[in-house]
């Protein structure tokens, strides 16, 4: 009498369409198995109930995998098989009847498992998508809304999966899945007793890196769980310095948020224990917001200790700083309104007046009609990042996004180094890139510091940051072109870079630190950059 429990499978993209495979690992290519006696046969019904359909591929785990109809409930179904059954199939079977306790709609539904001693198989839902691993590998790095979505809806499956004090054990690029209705599920949990709930927050990290660059961070000798052996061998390695330590997403490419950057960093730092899978679902959950909805709030990135007087925690301080940001959208839009009216009203009274051309700085007042010079004003920076190519702590990249937050009280600060104010003889210098989001004409730029004495200068680069074949020191390289006058060895603490090229346009920039001023009663050399201000048209 067959007995019936009820597994997981992971799924990898074929031709369009997702290909069932079992636990993440690659289709082997090969040419069909020998048909022996247990052997599936296209038509068959399994425990008279699922009609075998076609024969989709074999994992590398020596299973079979099959697209199959439930002719009872007349739904698609993957049946996964083994045979002979038996003690064979015992690791399969402890896996769907572990999963099938686990109810969620971010993991992928597990229907049955039956063992016929000559056969075993496990029934499980059908997803009609394809895997994470496939969709970057067709359409390149997600944008970081869309790789926020899939990290929260991967930390979600986790969270009850770690409530019921089981392990997923593999969550990969593989196991990930996104349905033809952008449903994310994760597949595939492994019950081989030898991972842990925290390598299961780990390798959400390694999706969210993977998703915002395109290469899987863990390498030849990655966390057990996500080994390159089980599906990952053909993924792309992260980009790594001479140390080989691996680069953060924003230094792979340019537009990743410095919360999603140090939120997926600090996942991967083994130093930094990483929070439980309910407080980490959370925090992402509330960072998966609609692009709409974005103004709304600007998410800060999770902290892995205790809350502080100091620094709360974001997901104590989202509710009430949610609402205080929608109140002050709200004035923002109605102070909008009014400006516009009083501006109406007033286009009315001078409609009788004739205009009057006014003489521009670009343009001489006689010989002819010209446009109006563009008004000077404040510029928006769109995004800045620190450049450090020499350096590999992490800490001292962390907090560029300060320099422009408008509180001259808060910035980015370097270390504390030792010996002299040339970053102790360990570096030629860092800097803050800027990205003006469109070529802008600039007048001015002015940079608020903590302390006097601070050499730097100001350059420019004709390009975005650099590719992942790239990084800091070929930006660096790329940025030699100094523009405004140089300030060294200056003696205030506001660096105002003025007399550029009015006819020049920039949208990248590098500010660029040389020289450190000495620590307040010595004790080494330091700088803290508290603002970053444009002025230009």
């Amino acid at each position: 009498m067959p007995s019936s429990t009820g597994p997981s499978i992971d799924t990898i993209t074929e031709g369009g369409r997702v290909t069932q495979v079992g636990e993440g690992q690659e289709a082997e290519e090969t040419s069909p198995p020998v048909v022996t006696f247990g052997a599936p046969t296209a038509g068959e019904v399994l425990a008279e109930r699922y009609e075998l359909v076609e024969h989709i591929n074999n994992d590398s785990a020596g299973r079979l995998v099959w697209r199959g109809v439930d002719v009872i409930l007349r739904r698609p179904v993957a049946v996964v098989l083994r045979y002979p059954g038996g003690d064979s199939a015992t690791e399969m079977l402890q896996a769907a009847v572990a999963a099938s306790r686990v109810i969620h709609p971010n993991l992928v539904g597990v229907y049955d498992a039956i063992d016929e001693d000559d056969r075993a198989y496990v029934v499980r839902e059908w997803v009609d998508g394809q895997s994470l691993r496939e969709l970057v590998a067709a359409d390149g790095p997600l944008d970081p809304a869309r790789a926020t979505a899939i990290g929260s809806a991967v930390a979600s499956a986790l969270a009850a999966v770690h409530a019921t004090g089981m392990v997923h054990g593999n969550v990969h690029p593989g196991t990930v899945m996104i349905s033809d209705d952008a449903r994310v599920v994760l597949a595939d949990a492994r019950t081989d007793g030898a991972d842990s709930q925290e390598n299961d927050l780990r390798a959400v990290g390694g999706v969210l890196y993977f998703a915002l660059t395109g290469h899987w961070p863990h390498g030849e000798a990655p966390l057990h769980g996500a080994t390159a052996g089980h599906g990952r061998a053909a993924l792309p390695d992260a980009v790594r310095d001479a140390g080989g330590a691996i680069a953060a997403p924003r230094q792979v490419r340019a537009g990743v948020p410095a919360y999603l950057d140090d939120l997926t960093m600090d996942l991967l730092d083994p130093e930094i224990a990483p929070p439980s899978s309910d407080v980490l679902s959370a925090e992402l959950n509330r960072l998966d917001i609609p692009a709409d909805e974005h103004f709304l709030e600007q998410a800060g990135p999770l902290r892995f200790t205790a809350d502080t007087e100091d620094e709360p925690s974001p997901l104590a301080a989202a509710g009430g700083r949610k609402v205080a940001l929608g109140i002050a959208g709200l004035l923002a839009v109605a102070l909008v309104g009014l400006l516009i009216g009083i501006s109406a009203l007033g286009d009315d009274k001078d409609k009788t007046k004739e205009p009057v051309s006014q003489p521009t700085s670009s343009a001489p007042a006689s010989g002819g009609t010209s446009a109006p010079a563009a008004p000077v004003g404040k510029l928006t920076i769109q995004d800045v990042r620190i450049i450090d190519p020499e350096s590999r702590d992490r800490a001292e990249v962390r907090n560029a996004e300060k320099v422009i937050d408008g509180d001259p009280n808060e910035g980015w600060e370097t270390a504390s180094y030792r010996n002299n104010g040339k970053f102790g003889g360990l570096k030629k210098g860092m800097g803050i890139w800027i990205d003006l989001g469109t070529p802008r004409t600039v007048k001015s730029i002015k940079a608020t510091l903590s302390s006097t004495g601070a050499s730097a200068e100001l350059r420019a680069g004709k390009n975005e940051f650099p590719s992942s074949s790239s990084g800091d020191k070929q930006l660096v390289a790329a940025y030699t072109e100094r523009i405004g006058q140089p300030f060294e060895e200056h003696d205030g603490t506001t660096m105002v870079f003025d007399g550029f090229n009015p006819e020049a346009k920039y949208q990248y920039l590098l500010f660029w630190i040389t020289e450190l001023p000495e620590k307040e009663g010595g004790g080494g050399w330091k700088l803290g950059v508290q603002e970053l201000t444009v002025e230009g048209s």
